[in-house]
């Protein structure tokens, strides 16, 4: 869909920005979506509300009894469609096509003009979405059928005349083409714009602001009158910076041969005024300004929010009118994308050549916009997001603060978030049969996944398990037991699905068969329930099943080591050999203990006899002060050789113990 929509449907951006600015203005604007014989693909053109007339009493699209697209085109591309048999090849009579009152508005806005209307290449098309009773195909109980019936409007010629109902359908339902957008909601079919509503306050706005300008222009340009028999040179012109003219006149003075008439500066009354019909505008389009860069960071969440959505309201909801349509719009084209696409096509992606099929637009799947209909600005979202970060910084003890810091990367945009986080130390990822038993021996927990091998998942644990080292630590064996019973779980789990697939896929269409008849949708859900309940039993048997085989070979295998002598022999002199190593090892360690323990005594001796020098050698004055550090290291050090004395003591009868445990 979004290959169609950027690469191929090459209008799809520029419509949609034309129609975006359109609607806030006009307060309805339409899409049509439909499949263009002549460019061989799917479009979906702008509509502006004049080009689109409906029938008085219609409430909305899908009840209209008439729908009438006015199509201006040209006489080639009439004659292309005629030869394609899309319209009947009849000659059509070319006229002057007469310019609405809007169109004339508009393209005086534009300031575009007809320079010609001798000859008008152009024709305009009627082409009416109605329910009829075309001759010859009436239907027999008398209710009219839905066809598309288009007509030239200069000469009134009939050029085609189709069905718009699925064929073998018997209620005839009418195929949609249009989707409807509106700005906000009017009394009738159409929607309210910024003119219907802020149409009176844009002129008294507009007044005003003519009148100040023309008040400014009279009081710097001033009128008035002068005495007839005074005379200027050049009266006419204005007067230049700096430039000082002739003036005749009868004996008296210039000023009383001069009247200004009585023009006055801009009124600060209507200046005013001019600013509380602007307020008055925003206040009722509730677009209030909300000063980002002057709040304060520890304002309350809830404070913030309140800001945001007084601003918002009215946004928020043109927005979810927006999504709402635009989703009807994608269902539309993912119908046109169905019937109407090749059964199979290349797309290009960066590993390869890949196939898209036309069942992939059909019904089984929703295509609908990803926006969420309450958020339509990433101002609003990143604020949204910087809220809920704060509330989880304050309290990190009952928040993942790594979810906290990806959604506010999300909002702002930022790609590749996984790329700036560190992983997730309490994701488990798949690990193979083997890493799996390390980390049993380490105490780390494995964990089984759907997609796994389980079978030869159990089969290694198993085998691991009879080890002589697993054997004797029942933590690691109570672990790699229920990591078995987990594959068991998983695969049993599979085994049933696949089992009971049909009679799922059977149900879940009984379920939407069943949506318009509450008695038998009833009926439908007590038969789910007894599938479910079916398919738990079944797992539990064949869990039962798998556990009991896995306790007779291990039970089987222990039988074979007892009968089997030699393996009994060996087995012996593995553990005594394991028992030797430990008490050598500890013996080794005794020993090591007791050889660094007599050097750091031999250390502190030699450390106290140049001591002893070195207070011999010191004068008289100071050989109080040393006798004084002499006493106190020989003190500390007869301390510390009475403690390892006693720890050399405990360690020789931990070693006889040890000796008398191993001969045992």
């Amino acid at each position: 869909m979004n290959y169609q929509i950027v690469d191929v449907m090459k209008e799809y951006d520029p419509d949609m920005d034309q129609l975006l600015f359109y609607l806030p203005l006009a307060g309805s604007a339409f899409k049509k979506v439909y499949y263009d014989s002549l460019l061989k693909r799917a479009v979906a053109k702008f509509i502006s509300g004049e080009d689109l007339v409906i029938n008085y009493m219609a409430t909305d699209l899908e009840n209209a009894d008439r729908v009438t697209h006015i199509i201006k085109t040209s006489a080639n591309d009439i004659r292309k469609q005629q030869l394609q048999e899309f319209y009947r090849d009849i000659e059509l009579k070319s006229g002057t096509v007469e310019t609405s009152e809007v169109q004339e508005k508009v393209n005086t806005l534009e300031g575009v003009q007809r320079e010609y209307t001798d000859k008008d290449d152009e024709h305009t098309i009627l082409e009416m979405h109605v329910n009829a009773d075309v001759p010859g195909f009436e239907d027999e109980s008398g209710v009219k059928l839905p066809y598309i019936i288009s007509i030239d409007e200069y000469s009134t010629e009939v050029l085609s005349i189709r069905r718009n109902w699925k064929e073998g359908d018997s209620n005839f339902a009418k195929n949609d083409y249009f989707v409807h957008y509106k700005f906000l909601p009017g009394l009738g079919f159409y929607g309210f714009g910024l003119i219907h509503m802020l149409g009176g306050l844009s002129r008294t706005a507009t007044s005003v602001l003519r009148q100040l300008i023309d008040a400014g222009t009279l009081a710097n340009l001033p009128a008035g009158f002068k005495a007839r028999g005074m005379r200027i040179r050049d009266h006419d012109e204005p007067l230049q910076p700096g430039e000082f003219r002739d003036v005749d006149v009868t004996g008296v003075s210039i000023k009383e041969s001069l009247l200004p008439l009585p023009y006055k500066e801009p009124s600060q009354v209507l200046f005013a005024l001019l600013g509380f019909a602007v307020d008055a505008g925003k206040s009722f389009a509730a677009i209030a300004d909300m000063k980002m860069g002057e709040g304060n960071e520890q304002n309350p969440v809830g404070t913030t929010l309140a800001l945001l959505e007084r601003g918002t309201k009215v946004m928020s909801a043109i927005h979810k009118r927006l999504h709402y349509a635009q989703k009807i719009e994608f269902k539309l084209l993912a119908k046109v994308f169905q019937l109407y696409l090749p059964p199979e096509y290349p797309y290009m992606v960066v590993g390869g050549n890949q196939m898209i099929k036309q069942q992939d637009f059909d019904d089984r799947v929703d295509i609908i916009p990803i926006s969420d209909p309450n958020i339509f600005s990433m101002a609003q979202r990143v604020t949204l997001a910087q809220q809920q970060l704060q509330l989880a910084t304050a309290n990190p003890g009952l928040h993942n603060m790594r979810e906290a810091y990806r959604r506010m990367y999300d909002a702002m945009g930022v790609d590749n978030v996984e790329a700036i986080l560190k992983p997730d130390p309490e994701l488990p990822e798949p690990m193979s049969p083997s890493t799996e038993n390390a980390g049993a021996m380490n105490g780390k927990a494995p964990k089984a996944f759907p997609f796994q091998d389980h079978q030869a998942h159990i089969q290694a644990h198993a085998e691991f398990m009879f080890t002589r080292m697993v054997q004797i630590n029942p933590q690691v064996y109570s672990m790699l037991q229920a990591h078995i019973c987990e594959h068991i779980s998983m695969m049993a789990g599979a085994q049933v699905q696949e089992e009971f697939k049909p009679q799922m896929e059977q149900m879940q269409q009984a379920q939407q068969q069943a949506q318009q008849n509450p008695q038998m949708a009833q009926q439908v859900e007590q038969q789910m329930q007894q599938l479910i309940n079916a398919q738990a039993a079944k797992q539990a048997q064949i869990e039962a099943k798998m556990t009991a085989s896995l306790a007779q070979d291990e039970e089987a295998r222990m039988k074979r080591e007892a009968e089997d002598p030699l393996i009994k022999l060996k087995q012996q002199e593995i553990d005594l050999k394991a028992m030797e190593t430990q008490a050598k090892l500890q013996k080794d360690l005794i020993v090591d203990s007791e050889k660094l323990d007599i050097e750091r005594d031999k250390l502190e001796a030699d450390t106290s006899i140049n001591l002893m020098k070195a207070a011999a050698d010191v004068s008289k004055e100071d050989s109080d002060e040393a006798m004084t550090l002499f006493k106190e290291n020989m003190i500390n050090s007869r301390d510390a050789m009475k403690q390892r004395s006693t720890e050399r003591i405990a360690r020789e009868n931990a070693k006889n113990k040890a000796n008398g445990s191993s001969k045992k």
